[in-house]
């Protein structure tokens, strides 16, 4: 068995676990690993602008494909300009691989150049950590980081890697699997099935509730067949959006603060209530006293610190989503019940009808929703939709239907500005042959604007659509709501003129002022074979509306 440096043997195992891209920067701690990159073949490196693209566009890459994203980082602060992707990442569960390089063993602790604690930095925004101590444990150690992400709640994993042990050599056998101890459950209780069962088939209003987990597990086949055999409604979190198709019959789309009047009503008028994969946030639940008021709630996530943890569960189910989904429709289809629909489904087909949002404006400058309604107009259901953060997130959130699961990335628990661009370069890696858009802020997408290089550079062409209000908008909104129009740092001045930005990187850049040149430009950009910017200006004056204010009950919306 020859001999291989530690860098090489870092390669070899991450090629076992079938990585076939990575995102990063390199340096000085990190050199003897892209000294063995620069030979391979099976896996490709895409070089960002920045450590904190690098991260973002692993994390949107693992939303879209479902396997682990890998990003990478030298010591000090490449390793720290991750930091916000990584915590991005946990916030959102999503299993996002960070490796980071570090001084020389010998040198830790010492404030040598380029030092820093990464182990105590990431210790609490990932879901383990790890140190390369001998260059024998690496395949051991990196094997169990894409077992650790991918177990259980899904989430990111750091590792650790002096540079010596990457230059030290040795001879190792890389496994197949590694053994991990934490047991998961994963099923649910016989008992709490029947509960929940016997919960929903009584209900005269049930209504189903589903989150980000539910995309995590692949469940959304079995939501759509639990509300279907129910006659229950659908209303989705934030990051749940596509785990029901938002043009079905039963769907009422997004709660919450931004969230549809119907979705909020429904939740404070059902009798019980069926949360799979979800935190019960605030920003989903608004003032918790006056949640579901008048419902049971029956909660199943796969993490158990998760139930009761923000609202009152009387039957909480600690459980894969998809497992105990279809055990639930399984408990029901033996009692071969089926939903009573009824009264409820009239009075939620009333809702949606009475509450549906408009989205034909023609005025100039140009309506946020109406730019809503020209993109799902244009784009095909096999669309990727990332966003920014910000107003343009909650436009494209309330208004955009989304119809597959895995097809609508947003930062959801840290709500990171900067996110969209490089999340959305991150997915059209996993997919090639899906349209990708980042639906942008002017804002937010200054944050990360450099990774026009990194898109051009590496042939990866994405769209932006930029909602240009020349605003830090979401704070611009709250300041004119709750202070007054007393509008702090938000006037955004003069920004570039983002159509020549992108022209100046090699990308295509056009700018839209009227409603009619949205679809035929937003086509152009997706034909253009390269990397696009679509600078839409917008009305600066337009508020994310309705709106629940913080802390208040979401069946009180601000309109």
């Amino acid at each position: 068995m020859p001999k291989m440096s530690g860098a090489k043997i870092l390669i070899e195992t991450l090629k076992s676990e079938r990585v076939k891209h990575i995102f990063g920067i390199p340096g000085g701690a990190t050199i003897p690993i892209y000294d063995v990159l620069y030979d391979e073949k099976e896996i490709r490196h895409i070089l960002t602008r920045h450590e904190q693209a690098a991260a973002h566009a692993a994390d949107g890459y693992a939303r879209v494909s479902g396997k682990p994203g890998v990003c990478m980082a030298t010591s000090g602060p490449g390793a720290t300009n991750l930091v916000t992707g990584i915590l991005n990442a946990y916030m959102d569960s999503s299993p996002v691989i960070a490796i980071t390089g570090q001084v020389p063993k010998p040198f830790l602790g010492t404030d040598a150049f380029q030092e820093a604690d990464m182990m105590s930095i990431m210790l609490p925004i990932t879901k383990h950590n790890f140190m390369i101590r001998s260059v024998s444990e690496i395949p051991k150690k990196v094997k169990l980081a894409f077992k650790i992400a991918m177990t259980g709640r899904r989430g990111p994993v750091h590792i650790d890697f002096p540079k010596d042990m990457q230059v030290a050599e040795t001879e190792v056998e890389i496994p197949r699997k590694v053994k991990y101890q934490k047991k998961v459950k994963v099923r649910p209780r016989a008992e709490e099935v029947r509960r929940a069962v016997e919960l929903l088939v009584q209900a005269n209003r049930p209504l189903i509730l589903a989150g980000g987990g539910v995309i995590s597990a692949n469940a959304a086949t079995e939501v759509v067949k639990l509300a279907e055999i129910l006659q229950a409604p659908v209303v989705t979190t934030l990051l749940g959006k596509g785990a029901i198709p938002e043009n079905h019959p039963l769907a009422l789309g997004m709660l919450g603060m931004h969230g549809r009047m119907a979705a909020n009503l429904a939740v404070t008028e059902c009798d019980v209530l069926f949360g799979v994969g979800l935190r019960f946030d605030d920003r989903a639940t608004g003032d918790v006293r006056h949640f579901a008021p008048r419902a049971k709630i029956i909660h199943v996530d796969i993490d158990p610190v998760e139930l009761g943890k923000n609202v009152r569960v009387d039957v909480p189910i600690v459980a894969d989503a998809k497992i105990a989904l279809r055990a639930v429709i399984k408990g029901i289809q033996s009692l071969a019940k089926r939903g009573k629909g009824g009264q409820w489904l009239e009075r939620v087909k009333k809702m949606r009808k009475d509450f549906a949002p408009r989205m034909d404006y023609d005025d100039v400058p140009i309506k946020p929703q109406r730019v809503m309604k020209e993109l799902m107009r244009t784009l095909s259901e096999e669309a990727i939709i990332t966003t920014e953060v910000g107003q343009c997130e909650m436009w494209a959130a309330h208004y955009y239907e989304v119809k597959k699961p895995r097809h609508f990335i947003v930062s959801g628990g840290l709500g990171t500005m900067g996110f969209g661009f490089p999340a959305a370069i991150g997915a059209k890696v996993a997919r090639p042959g899906c349209d990708v858009v980042d639906v942008a802020g002017d804002g937010s997408f200054l944050m990360n604007s450099q990774e026009l290089a990194t898109a051009v550079d590496n042939d990866i062409p994405v769209v932006v659509c930029i909602l240009d209000n020349r605003y830090l908008g979401m704070v611009k909104q709250w300041q004119d709501l709750f202070f007054d129009k007393r509008r702090s740092a938000v006037d955004l001045g003069e920004t570039p003129d983002f159509a020549k930005l992108a022209e100046a990187y090699g990308a295509w850049g056009e700018t839209v002022t009227r409603p009619s040149e949205i679809a035929p430009k937003l086509e152009e950009a997706l034909r253009c074979g390269k990397p696009a910017v679509l600078d839409i200006v917008i009305d600066p004056e337009e508020h994310v509306l309705p709106m629940v204010p913080a802390g208040g009950r979401i069946d009180r919306m601000l309109t």
